[in-house]
């Protein structure tokens, strides 16, 4: 699929012939009697409270606190909490159509225009001047918020508010994405690539724009500018549809790009269908492809090992596009919205006809990624306790890029026992010159070699070359080039890694092997284990984990000794702080190269 064959005139060509803008249903009633009665009262239960509380505040000294110390929760949750009264309210007044929520609704929408920045303070840093708002995630979720709450309440809202939302959004987000281009997440440069940002910035804008623009010639070229830049976002994806930023990300990235999706469609009587490809149908099934058991997730990069799908994109993706196992992951559809960042999912989850089903999807056998260099091992897809392993070869300038060439994760009993610790506390240093210094961006964080005390460097020199990759019903195996992992200090002149996932062997084993050599003499060599979980050692094997879902590992006692490095409390974004023990495997000798191995068994 091209979307730089789209110009200007052939968009107006279409906006021109398309029928009326209805991108969801209009009888609330059947939408009520669809998702049933408990749904709606504990809707209409949650917006009563909504409508008699304080909307809370956002005083600029909250926005300025980034600035200051680096904390960003404190205005983010507050303006959450708004969103989300927001979101009950207007779905509320929506399904019950009596005007019973329309006045609270309105006094929230008012609140949201009167917010000085719609940008979140870690992406504008400070307070925005008028004539030049800051368009970022936040911003543009922001202006389809207010435009789809517009459609949905309609003639319910005060003309002044309806003319008011129309005017902010046109300032805030989409008179500066038409006509500047110092927007970073617009298109891929050779100093930046885009990713996540791009798919959720042009959904919002351009989407707002299909609710409230009626210049048909400006709203062409909205469109058309949009989707030359999702083309970019488009190719951040591998030849198999694989994300470097990993299943947290798809979700809101690439959900985001089906949002738009949907609403181009209905605004173009079909001629713009984003779904219509066989790229975008690989990118689909990435949530099926990198789940390791029910429930549990690959976590590389800035993506945590449990993610939140919403059901009403999974569902939707699955009826487009023929992938019914989608539906069959584990989300729940409970029609919550304070799970949500943004309006469009809950909406849609109220709109779209969701399925329940109590199948839970645990994979295949194997997926494989090729240029991503990720490898995902299955023992007995059917059994959610059996074996799974993860692995990955890629460079260290991925997108939400962690230092984590050959790095890899060890599931067992539904557990994650070796783990990949996913993304740190957004804070400013997270995202900034210090990013490495953090536990879980560092390369001390993951399960791979530490070399003279090296650690291994950013950038996209610093990657691995997949040697062989197999899979068959005895084993699957990745071989890695990781020297380059490694800055110039290291020494190195060699170093590879092999993953081996033994599936003859009862219960299933790992068996990693790294074989090194440095450049200039003897050298010292680490191989590391990184786990949340309680480790014992002794007798030449350490024991990680319990009998319900743990690992023995075995070394040579005789040639390795094993240290436990701990890490209490290391925070984490939207998830409780954890704990992580690295266990460190010493060769006694240190030689100009060897080999350390170790073999991984389920307890």
């Amino acid at each position: 699929m091209d979307l730089r064959r789209w110009n200007v005139k052939h968009m107006r060509l279409a906006l021109q012939s398309a029928p009326a803008f209805a991108p969801f249903p209009s009888d609330a009633a059947a939408i009520r009697q669809r998702i049933g009665t408990e749904a709606v009262e504990q809707l209409r239960s949650a917006a009563t409270q909504d409508a008699v509380v304080a909307i809370p505040a956002l005083p600029a000294e909250l926005y300025l606190e980034f600035q200051r110390s680096g904390m960003r929760e404190g205005y983010e949750d507050a303006q959450r909490q708004r969103r989300n009264m927001l979101y009950r309210l207007t779905l509320a007044e929506w399904l019950e159509g009596q005007g019973g929520f329309a006045a609270a609704a309105e006094n929230l929408l008012w609140a949201r225009l009167e917010e000085t920045n719609w940008a979140w303070p870690a992406h504008a840093r400070t307070l925005d001047f008028p004539d030049r708002p800051t368009l970022d995630l936040a911003a543009a979720m922001t202006a389809l918020d207010l435009a789809e709450a517009d459609y949905l309440l309609g003639d319910r809202l005060s003309p002044s508010l309806r003319a008011r939302i129309r005017s902010e959004v046109n300032r805030r987000a989409v008179a500066p994405f038409l006509e500047r281009n110092d927007h970073w997440w617009l298109h891929t440069t050779p100093e930046k690539q885009v990713n996540n940002w791009t798919a959720v910035c042009v959904a919002g804008v351009v989407g707002a724009a299909c609710f409230l623009e009626t210049d048909l010639d400006r709203l062409a070229e909205i469109i058309t500018r949009g989707l030359h830049s999702l083309a970019d976002y488009l190719e951040t994806f591998d030849g198999q549809g694989g994300s470097t930023e990993g299943p947290d990300y798809w979700s809101y990235g690439f959900g985001n790009y089906v949002v738009l999706a949907q609403l181009l469609h209905a605004r173009t009587g079909g001629a713009i269908d984003l779904l219509d490809d066989l790229q975008v149908r690989d990118i689909a099934q990435f949530p099926v492809r990198t789940v390791l058991t029910q429930g549990v997730w690959t976590s590389f990069s800035d993506s945590d090992s449990n993610p939140t799908f919403h059901p009403g994109l999974l569902s939707h993706l699955a009826q487009r596009l023929e992938l019914p196992a989608l539906t069959e992951l584990g989300m729940r559809n409970d029609y919550a919205v304070e799970v949500f960042n943004q309006f469009a999912w809950p909406l849609r989850q109220y709109a779209w006809p969701l399925p329940d089903s109590d199948t839970a999807f645990g994979g295949s056998a194997h997926d494989w990624y090729a240029d991503m260099g990720w490898m995902i091992s299955r023992l007995e897809p059917a059994d959610p306790n059996s074996l799974r392993l993860a692995a990955k070869g890629g460079n260290n300038d991925e997108m939400h890029n962690q230092n984590d060439v050959g790095s890899f994760m060890v599931v067992v009993g539904g557990k994650v026992v070796l783990t990949d610790p996913g993304r740190g506390r957004y804070s400013k240093a997270y995202f900034g010159p210090e990013r490495y210094d953090n536990i879980m961006a560092s390369s001390r964080g993951h399960s791979v070699p530490l070399v003279n005390g090296v650690e291994q460097a950013a950038g996209r020199s610093h990657a691995a070359t997949v040697l062989r990759h197999t899979h068959g019903a005895d084993e699957d195996r990745l071989e890695l080039d990781m020297a380059a992992a490694y800055p110039s200090e290291a020494g190195l002149s060699a170093l590879q890694r092999s993953l081996r996932f033994d599936r003859l062997t009862p219960g299933g084993r790992v068996l990693l092997e790294d074989s090194f050599a440095f450049a200039n003499g003897p050298g010292d060599f680490q191989s590391v284990l990184v786990t949340p979980l309680g480790v014992t050692t002794g007798n030449g094997a350490v024991v990680i984990g319990d009998e319900s879902a743990g690992l023995r590992v075995d070394y040579d006692a005789g040639a390795v000794d094993v240290s436990l490095d701990r890490h209490d409390g290391v925070e984490k974004q939207y998830q409780p702080a954890v704990d992580l023990i690295r266990v460190v495997f010493t060769p006694r000798q240190q030689d100009r190269d060897g080999r350390l191995a170790l073999t991984i068994s389920p307890l």
